[in-house]
């Protein structure tokens, strides 16, 4: 079969013969895929960056997708950090890490939305624990999960939404869903400042940033804080910024500060499994804008190496 294969790591992947796969224990299902999403999350594992990745070559990225069973049902699945991944004609999935889809899901829209729903849907529900009414900021509200993350905020009942993100177009653009926004374009004082302007009462930071950006903004947001006991739920979500960010103690010590992180570990299978059924029903009945940029799996390695497609949902189809 045709799969999107990783020989080098310092290559995009590349369209290329795969060996068929076998579904070897009772749970296993070899599904049809129809559709598979070009996330961050999948753009690590294919250049070996994610921390999760085992430095093993040759393989196929991709880490969920829906795909359709031999009895035609349709399913969204997730796979757990396999050689063979979503991005080929055919993969294995474990039934118990898949739900079934409605017939009238839209495929293209199931796995384009379902990741970055899901970052910030776990982080809210299992690692921040927000409860309707409250504020929120959303540090890198211009990436593909940040913009969705808006959404799922105001799902959950935020009341005042501050988005800040680099991309002016972007930030524009879900500036028009939130009370404030504030650009990262400048120096990190100065952005820091602004975002303690706009920010300082939150109760949540959604941070896909992290870095020398974060070190700053978390500083001059506790600063600025009107009440300090006020409890202050950071959650570490992603890291465009940098792999690293030099908080200063007394951060921790002058305010209710939680800082977390959210991610494959921290929240487990079990609870992620639970929510899938939800934010499903949440996708396919549009509650959240897709905006699918679908590319044919012969396609592949210009999906990867096109600039102009960094910061798209791309969702790789059937070529």
């Amino acid at each position: 079969m045709k799969a999107a294969v990783v020989t080098d790591f310092t290559r995009a992947p590349r369209y290329a013969d795969f060996p068929e796969p076998t579904a070897a224990r009772p749970a296993e299902l070899v599904v049809d895929v129809l559709a598979a999403g070009l996330h961050p999350r999948v753009r690590s594992q294919a250049d070996g960056s994610h921390y999760t990745s085992a430095g093993t070559l040759p393989m196929v990225p991709g880490v969920d997708g829906v795909g359709r069973d031999a009895t035609g049902a349709l399913r969204y699945f997730v796979l757990d950090e396999p050689r063979l991944g979503a991005m080929a004609e055919r993969t294995v999935i474990d039934a118990r890490r898949s739900i079934v889809l409605p017939p009238h899901a839209d495929p293209v829209a199931v796995a384009a939305a379902m990741n970055p729903v899901m970052s910030s849907w776990l982080a809210l529900a299992h690692r921040a624990r927000i409860e309707p009414g409250r504020s929120v900021l959303i540090l890198g509200a211009t990436g593909s999960a940040g913009r969705m993350a808006v959404q799922v905020a105001r799902r959950f009942g935020a009341a005042r939404i501050v988005v800040a993100g680099r991309d002016p177009e972007r930030l524009a653009q879900v500036a028009a869903r939130a009370e404030a926004a504030v650009s990262l374009r400048g120096a990190d004082d100065e952005v820091a400042a602004a975002i303690a302007h706009e920010a300082a009462d939150v109760d949540v930071v959604l941070d896909y940033v992290w870095g020398p950006t974060t070190a700053a903004a978390m500083t001059a947001l506790i600063t600025a804080r009107p009440d300090r006991g006020a409890p202050l739920t950071w959650v570490e979500i992603g890291s465009v910024g940098g792999p690293s960010a030099a908080i200063p103690s007394a951060a921790l010590r002058a305010a209710d500060l939680r800082l977390v992180g959210s991610g494959q570990g921290s929240v487990g299978t079990r609870e992620i499994l639970a929510e899938l059924p939800a934010m499903a029903e949440a996708i396919t009945s549009g509650e959240f804008d897709a905006d699918a940029v679908p590319i044919p799996l012969a396609d592949v390695e210009r999906a990867f190496a096109d600039p102009a497609l960094a910061e798209a949902r791309v969702v790789i189809v059937p070529s």
